[in-house]
């Protein structure tokens, strides 16, 4: 059954998490009961570090850097700021979108780190994905590999909500806080560290346009 594509919508200042977490939950339940329309809403952060359902206490490394938030999606601790594109993906999943069946989540994870990784192919980067290690990756010319993407997603009543983020010119000195997904031995990145100058803009116009060859 064919129904309007989701809507899009950025909001230009600060997000507070909490509130972003609050309007995730109205709008997610909405969507299920069919009284809103699915939404990509794309947002920056203030500095903040959020704690997923498997976040382990001993990897916040310094708790008074920034305020901490549980954000109820899965995975681990994850940064957020000034700088980083988090996109909140509310989709219902009841239905297929694009190359994405219905009521498969899995499928839907693969889908949100291909559309980061059609994204990226625009700025002349190459994201990977690796077994076991969930987000989006790229590999330094030494072999070493590095995280420019994050993806963490709950799902409520085949309602998805939370997302992805991708690094486009942070502070990268502000993940130290953390071990980022519990993963000690790899690092982050950015566009801006692997020499893209990009603004936020141009970032929101690439996801705009590949997120119809995933999920439209």
């Amino acid at each position: 059954m064919d129904k309007t594509p989701a809507t899009w919508e950025v909001t230009e200042d600060f997000t507070p998490y909490d509130f972003a977490l609050a309007r995730m939950q109205e709008r997610a339940a909405a969507i299920h009961a069919g009284t809103a329309e699915e939404l990509v809403w794309l947002v920056q952060h203030p500095p903040l570090y959020t704690a997923g359902t498997s976040a382990k206490l001993e990897d916040l490394q310094d708790p008074g850097r920034f305020p901490t938030h549980d954000a109820g999606r899965g995975g681990q601790w994850t940064y957020h700021g000034p700088g980083q594109r988090v996109a909140y993906v509310m989709l219902d999943l009841t239905r297929p979108h694009g190359l994405v069946p219905a009521r498969d989540v899995r499928a839907y994870v693969a889908g949100l780190e291909g559309w980061v990784i059609e994204t990226l192919k625009e700025f002349g980067i190459k994201g990977e994905i690796r077994e076991g290690r969930v987000g989006i990756w790229v590999v330094r010319p030494d072999g070493g590999e590095e995280k420019i993407g994050a993806i963490g997603v709950r799902v409520t009543r085949w309602v998805t909500w939370h997302g992805l983020a991708l690094n486009v010119n942070p502070d990268l000195s502000h993940f130290s806080g953390i071990v980022p997904c519990g993963i000690r031995e790899h690092g982050v990145t950015s566009l801006e560290a692997l020499g893209v100058k990009a603004s936020m803009r141009d970032v929101d116009a690439a996801l705009r346009r590949n997120f119809g060859k995933i999920f439209e």
